[in-house]
């Protein structure tokens, strides 16, 4: 798959699952995970919407900089297309 998104910037009021420090940032598609309901509209109470979920790899220089004082080099996280664009 190997396709390259980035998280969206855009800051919504209130609840999104999306961490602040991810936005902005880019990551590689590891895999599909399949078809989920969307977890920000079911904490609201709203019908829920089915949506792909996909595995995101990104890595620690471009979550934290050049620098991580941490020794993975890797972040893996699971976002439904709503969070990125191409």
């Amino acid at each position: 798959m190997a396709e390259t998104v980035r998280v969206k910037t855009m800051m919504p009021p209130g609840h999104v699952r999306t961490p602040a420090y991810l936005r902005g940032k880019c990551g590689v598609i590891e895999r599909k995970l399949g078809e989920f309901a969307n977890p920000e509209r079911a904490a609201y109470g709203l019908k829920k919407e089915m949506q792909p979920l996909v595995r995101v790899r990104f890595s620690m220089g471009e979550i934290w900089g050049a620098a991580p004082k941490t020794p993975p080099t890797r972040w893996r996280l699971k976002f439904t297309p709503i969070g990125w664009k191409r």
